[in-house]
């Protein structure tokens, strides 16, 4: 009771602050319908309650079963099992990601089906691709420049509405049921190693595993030439308390197929491995199985109270602002907000844990979440700058990344991995519930192109993390220099005489 005492608290600070800019800009410059402020207040309740749930769950099944499994990969020696196993959970774990089927349904020209299987494959192969750099010690920063370049050289030939498209599903692939456990699959595989390596290789699953979705959009894009459609989202009206509260009763049974549609192949995957390998205990059996209902419960609760709650709020307050004379202000505000945003992402939870664990507190939560915060601010500004000035995305994308990919030699490898596994966490479902319908909200308010304009805030969010992160080790690495220096300047400057006396005592 106390752990889930500690997870309500935390929660309940991340989200109160979104809650608060919410209502000031309600009672404002972006007046809503009550009926839609009601559903915000009882969304805020459910994210509150399902985000300390699935906290809770996932340190006590998700982390214990991936990591598990990523030991007994790395114990392998040949490569052919251990490539198929990791092909095969990249693909299932991301066809049944929630984040993945929003994104498919905003593309009509592409059959859902479709999409999902091909990023599915770009995550699979992906996550192949990682096991290989575990195993034989390739350094992250190599493979990041040459799919990166890739990526942004495909980029080239597919049609414009589709370049934000297909970078976002690089963001929404990594959600909050594919984070947990790939992380800790990755910390499974890179623990049999005995040097400075396996802290290094314990990260950049998620940020390798954030680009084969890119790759493989872009490929699709090419070969099936759609053209852009969209579809205008209609707003309930909801007069009374009761028929808000009402939307989320009749919503929630959809989500809980969805996210046991989700649970699945996990289960099955689990199930197959123990019953190989007889790796867990009879009561690590039982935890696990606990812990695996908190996580469904409370991911349950998380994505109705963010689909049903937050997204007609985030839609609103975008258009309610466009349509004043103080459209610039989308900028500021969807800074503010895109600050106070990622702290409610579940999966930020799970990696700020698990980089202080790994780290052994040289990298603190506190660190990670401050700078988390200010990539997606940055992100979030630019992404509304997009909105009102019609710039593509295309050129922040490949400055953005280039600056990321040249830090990366001068910073330790481990914040090298830590801050490309930031960026596809940062991009979660809070993002794609309440910042994408607050763009596409200002967007349809101003007569711009979805596709071109509001789509790619989710691709901004995932890239200026990678940046602020890295500029966050660099600062430390300096820091670390001059301390190093300054002691061997003083010892230089003890008089020999001084020296041979405290050799003496």
């Amino acid at each position: 009771m106390k752990l889930l005492a500690k997870a309500l608290k935390e929660s309940a600070l991340s989200s109160l602050p979104i809650f608060v800019i919410v209502l000031l800009l309600s009672i404002t410059v972006a007046p809503m319908q009550s009926g839609v402020l009601v559903l915000f207040f009882f969304g805020t309740l459910m994210i509150i309650f399902g985000m300390s749930l699935f906290a809770l769950g996932a340190d006590i099944s998700m982390q214990p079963l991936s990591e598990g499994i990523g030991i007994t990969l790395a114990k392998a020696k040949s490569l052919v099992i251990p490539l198929a196993v990791t092909f095969i959970l990249g693909l299932l774990i991301t066809v049944a990601e929630p984040d993945l089927t929003v994104l498919a349904e905003q593309i009509p020209t592409i059959p859902n089906l479709v999409l999902i299987i091909c990023v599915g494959i770009g995550v699979g192969i992906f996550l192949a691709i990682s096991f290989i750099r575990a195993r034989f010690g390739i350094p992250l920063s190599y493979l990041l420049w040459i799919f990166y370049a890739a990526a942004l050289i495909l980029a080239l030939f597919v049609p414009k509405d589709f370049i934000p498209a297909a970078f976002d599903s690089g963001g929404v692939t990594t959600g909050p049921i594919t984070v947990p456990f790939i992380m800790a699959l990755g910390v499974g595989m890179a623990s049999i190693s005995a040097d400075k390596r396996a802290q290094e290789n314990s990260f950049g699953l998620i940020a390798l595993c954030s680009i084969g979705p890119i790759i493989s959009v872009l490929i699709l894009s090419i070969c099936f030439k759609p053209e852009a459609e969209t579809a205008e989202t209609v707003i309930g009206i909801y007069n009374t308390s009761r028929e808000a509260f009402g939307a989320f009763v009749e919503a929630f049974p959809h989500y809980c197929k969805e996210v046991a549609t989700a649970f699945l192949p996990i289960i099955a995957v689990f199930a197959i491995f123990e019953l190989i390998f007889r790796r867990f205990h009879l009561h690590q059996l039982l935890r696990i199985s606990v812990g695996l209902v908190y996580t469904y419960v409370g991911l349950v609760l998380f994505l109705t109270g963010a689909n049903v709650g937050f997204m007609p709020a985030g839609r609103l307050i975008g258009s309610e602002i466009a349509e004043s004379d103080m459209k610039l202000l989308l900028i500021p505000i969807g800074m503010l907000m895109g600050y106070f945003v990622v702290s409610a992402e579940p999966a930020v939870h799970s990696l700020k844990k698990q980089v202080e664990e790994i780290t052994n507190g040289a990298i603190g939560q506190k660190a990670i979440g401050t700078a988390l915060s200010i990539g997606v601010a940055v992100s979030v500004g630019i992404a509304m700058l997009r909105v009102v000035t019609g710039i593509p995305i295309y050129p922040f994308l490949a400055v953005g990344y280039v600056i990321s990919l040249v830090i990366a030699f001068f910073v330790p490898p481990v914040y090298t991995g830590i801050a490309f596994d930031s960026g596809g966490v940062a991009s979660g479902p809070m993002t794609t519930t309440f910042i994408l319908p607050f763009a596409i909200g200002a967007c349809e308010a101003l007569g711009g192109n979805i596709m071109t304009d509001a789509f790619g805030i989710v691709a901004m969010v995932a890239m200026t993390p990678l940046i602020t992160i890295q500029v966050m080790g660099l600062i430390g690495k300096l820091k670390q220099q001059r301390m190093i220096e300054k002691a061997h300047s003083e010892l230089l400057q003890i008089p020999d005489d001084m020296l041979f006396y405290e050799e003496v005592k």
